[in-house]
């Protein structure tokens, strides 16, 4: 099924629950100013995305496989850690169009226990069908990638590469589309944005928010918080998917004003736990009843909650906090939480 063309012009099938809720975090809100008054703090629930476990990913795969069956795919390829979110609604999004799905897993977070490389996502991606090959951490992805799509096509099948997170120039318009939806929602609270947070990882979803603010005339500050490159690395990436979107309408754009990465919460890398995350998983949850993740949303999180005890979300702004999903994510990790 597809869905009515958006402002993109772009076909999109039907996979994610839209509008996704927007929702005041009181009591989170509330605990932070136990000590003095706190910002007003709002979330943005793409985790109840409703398709497999809901997160930011089903947005854009909405874009990519109605691009997929348009040039009459039948298999799914992406690439991925081996808990990623992406690789999950991916395999499942292929199960709900009859279409193959490859799964090339890296192995890259280190010290991680056998429930790890079993549970959570890695479950999940069994359940949905998907064929998983597994590659050693350091392996080129990319060079297998390749190495792949032509094996398929050998083979007579039509492979349909999808990047890392989704996050090209069409995946990444997903969240132009979504930072609008946003924008109607806080104007029908009577809201003036003056900060949105969110988790930096492959980049499509920080640079959808980038161009949808631009797009909808906010002065409000996108800061991503990093989970695995420097500042540096992480804005270059973003910057160029922000100049991709509006390439891919036919429009030209200078310089990205606004772009804000912060790289201060990843701490031994990508994957791995740290004290500020877990801190930030266990408050949401105790004060909202809502679940973050280990390795995206709740390093965001952390460092959301660091602008506001640093001063720098003053109490009187308000800032959106955009849960991007990844809740199965936690059952991979037991032995960080709970103690």
């Amino acid at each position: 099924m597809t869905k009515p063309a958006m402002p993109s012009g772009r076909t999109r099938i039907e996979l994610a629950t839209l509008p996704t809720p927007f929702e005041k975090c009181a009591r989170l809100s509330q605990e932070l100013g136990r000590h003095g008054p706190a910002p007003a703090i709002w979330m943005k629930r793409d985790d109840c995305t409703g398709f497999a476990g809901g997160g930011n990913k089903a947005r854009k795969l909405e874009f990519l496989v109605a691009e997929a069956l348009q040039q009459g795919a039948d298999v799914l390829v992406t690439i991925g850690a081996l808990q990623s979110n992406h690789a999950r609604q991916t395999a499942a999004a292929a199960a709900r169009h009859g279409l193959g799905c490859v799964l090339l897993l890296t192995d890259s977070v280190a010290n991680r226990g056998e429930t790890y490389r079993t549970n959570g996502n890695q479950l999940l991606d069994r359940i949905f069908g998907a064929q998983i090959r597994f590659l050693a951490a350091g392996a080129d992805s990319t060079a297998i990638a390749a190495e792949t799509m032509a094996a398929l096509a050998a083979q007579g099948r039509k492979p349909y590469l999808i990047p890392v997170g989704g996050s090209n120039a069409l995946g990444s318009l997903a969240y132009r589309e979504a930072l609008l939806e946003l924008a109607v929602q806080a104007q029908e609270e009577g809201l003036k944005l003056d900060h949105i947070v969110v988790p930096t990882g492959s980049g499509g979803t920080h640079a959808g928010i980038l161009a949808g603010v631009e797009d909808a005339g906010l002065s409000c500050r996108v800061h991503g918080v990093s989970v695995s490159r420097s500042s540096g690395e992480a804005g270059a990436i973003v910057a160029g998917l922000v100049q991709e979107i509006f390439a891919l309408e036919g429009r030209q754009r200078g310089a990205v004003a606004g772009l804000v990465v912060d790289d201060t919460q990843i701490g031994p890398g990508y994957g791995q736990p740290t004290a500020a995350m877990v801190e930030a998983v266990e408050l949401v949850a105790r004060t909202e009843g809502i679940l973050l993740d280990p390795v995206y949303t709740g390093k965001a999180m952390a460092g959301l909650l660091a602008l506001v005890r640093s001063g720098a979300i003053a109490p009187t702004e308000t800032v959106v906090f955009w849960h991007t999903g990844g809740a199965p994510g936690l059952f991979a990790y037991p032995e960080v939480f709970g103690g």
